[in-house]
């Protein structure tokens, strides 16, 4: 499974730093997530990300 937060951002012309302040996250904890480089992700973290770009779970992932 692979997290498309970089494809999301770009669709809503929004940065990464703009987003980790928009959710309250590191930069460094966001750019780990964006680039796949973690195994899980809470519920209420997903519902944050997903309030900040408009989206849903499905917009944020892809099963490879």
């Amino acid at each position: 499974m692979r997290i498309k937060i970089d494809d999301t951002l770009s669709k809503n012309n929004k940065t990464r730093y703009w987003l980790a302040k928009e959710v309250g996250m590191s930069y460094q904890a966001l750019a780990k997530l964006s680039n796949n480089q973690t195994i899980s992700i809470h519920f209420d973290l997903l519902e944050k990300l997903c309030k900040a770009l408009n989206c849903t779970p499905n917009d944020l992932f892809e099963i490879e």
